[in-house]
């Protein structure tokens, strides 16, 4: 039961991540009609929006230190990082080790702005064109983007702590009656997860309850018959792309001390995005996180060993082999709409 526990907790850890990606690319394809395969990229963004920060939050001056001194007696100089001189040895330290979190608040406007500018300046074009080209050029951007933050930070991941207090570990054992068996799990995971469900629940509540997300819902539904009421739908769409890179990039803001960051992390996710978008249904938001949480939870049973010993390699192809089941039984994915990429 403890392994059991432990795996569930690790398929909603990596389920979080899925989920957050997928909803951005379902949000993009189910108002925009663009397969956009430049989706990762926003999230690997995002992650070095959090090296960024706290790269700007540990620049240091050279000051001499009279308590320390070098062999023949004279002070030596010491590194201080412009947030402590400023705030002060305990604010300026607490700015820094919080870093991560903060990162949130910096990369928000950086991601609307990246969003915008990726919709107006390339996509718009590519509104009435095939997926095919849709996909290429979307692609191709990906990787313009991948080699632009690789030439900038190196090829190396990049360690990104989270903060100290949270950092520690937490005893599920005690928590579901097995105080004989230690169900250890990282207190950031945990944290993740929430804030992946905190994120999902201000989408769904966006489009559901203001009547911003109401007029984007018809858009959805029935684009032409909006537009001839007066509404600038465009305009709409363009904002919930916006929205839709901004939900990546806090994302990745926040995965960063799960896994650090690297020029390449966007493609790692992409692929296994889109096949969570394609098993959930294509254009259903509820689909793309129902599907995200569960292909996780399957990856992480299939990843024990006890299950490796039995198929090797499984955890490698396990959401492929569900993600082919599902479509046979259910071609348009579990919550999929009827005439979505079926033209």
């Amino acid at each position: 039961m403890d392994a059991i526990i432990l795996q569930v907790l690790n398929g909603l850890d990596k389920g979080s991540a899925y989920a957050l990606i997928a909803l951005g690319l379902t949000l993009i394809f189910g108002t925009l009609g663009v397969v956009n395969f430049a989706h990762g990229a926003l999230f690997m963004i995002g992650a070095f929006c959090a090296v960024t920060l706290q790269r700007i939050f540990t620049l240091s001056f050279s000051v001499l230190d009279e308590t320390k001194k070098d062999f023949l007696g004279n002070p030596l100089k010491v590194e201080t990082p412009y947030v402590v001189g400023w705030f002060g040895e305990g604010t300026g330290n607490a700015i820094i080790d919080w870093s991560v979190p903060l990162a949130i608040l910096f990369s928000i406007p950086i991601m609307i702005a990246v969003g915008f500018a990726m919709e107006r300046g390339l996509i718009k074009h590519f509104y009435k064109r095939p997926h095919a080209d849709q996909i290429l050029v979307t692609f191709g951007l990906a990787i313009v983007l991948q080699e632009i933050i690789k030439a900038n930070f190196g090829a190396n991941p990049i360690p990104t702590p989270a903060p100290d207090a949270l950092t520690g570990s937490y005893d599920f054992g005690i928590l579901f009656g097995f105080p004989e068996n230690a169900i250890i799990y990282p207190i950031w995971r945990l944290v993740y997860f929430v804030f992946a469900l905190t994120v999902i629940s201000m989408v769904f509540a966006f489009l559901q309850f203001t009547t911003f997300g109401m007029v984007v819902r018809a858009g959805m539904a029935d684009r032409e018959t909006v537009g001839l009421l007066g509404i600038n739908i465009d305009r709409r769409f363009t904002i919930m792309f916006a929205v839709a890179a901004c939900v990546a990039g806090v994302a990745g803001v926040m995965y960063t001390p799960i896994n650090s960051p690297n020029y390449h992390m966007g493609m790692d996710f992409l692929v296994l995005s889109f096949v969570v978008v394609v098993v959930g249904g294509m254009g259903s938001l509820p689909g793309a996180v129902l599907a995200g949480f569960l292909l996780g939870i399957l990856e992480a049973f299939a990843s024990m060993n006890q299950v490796k010993a039995i198929i090797p390699g499984i955890d490698q192809i396990i959401i492929y082999l569900v993600a082919i089941a599902i479509l046979l039984a259910r071609p348009r994915g579990l919550m999929g709409r009827r005439g979505v990429m079926e033209e």
